[in-house]
């Protein structure tokens, strides 16, 4: 039980609620319509190909699941930032991780979907 201490935000200068927001549109640009657009293009367009090497190479090797697991790997990893961040009152390692997969969510979904629409 003492390990769930360190997931808890009590202890910190941050707030629950804005924790929770932010990683809410980071899991909807980055996680979701990245992923979703991704997916719908590169399976059932069919006519773009993935740009990003490793994820090619990834994808090849694993299929769907290539390009999921790396993004939740990354989604993962600036969680585990944010929350240190927080933990040690760190305000850039606490916003930057969910502001940076906002922004790169929404472009990427917004880019696949200009790619999709034509």
């Amino acid at each position: 039980m003492s390990r769930l201490r360190h997931l808890r935000l009590e202890d910190t200068p941050f707030e629950a609620r804005e924790f929770s927001l932010l990683w809410l549109i980071a899991l909807s640009t980055y996680g979701v319509g990245d992923i979703v657009t991704t997916l719908t293009i590169l399976y059932y367009e069919r006519r773009f190909d993935e740009a990003n090497a490793l994820l090619v190479a990834s994808t090849d090797a694993l299929g769907r699941w290539g390009l999921v697991l790396p993004k939740l790997a990354v989604f993962f990893l600036c969680l585990g930032i944010c929350v240190y961040g927080a933990r040690v009152g760190d305000k850039v390692l606490y916003y930057l991780p969910p502001v940076t997969l906002s922004v790169i969510g929404a472009f990427a979904t917004a880019f696949n979907l200009r790619l999709f629409v034509g």
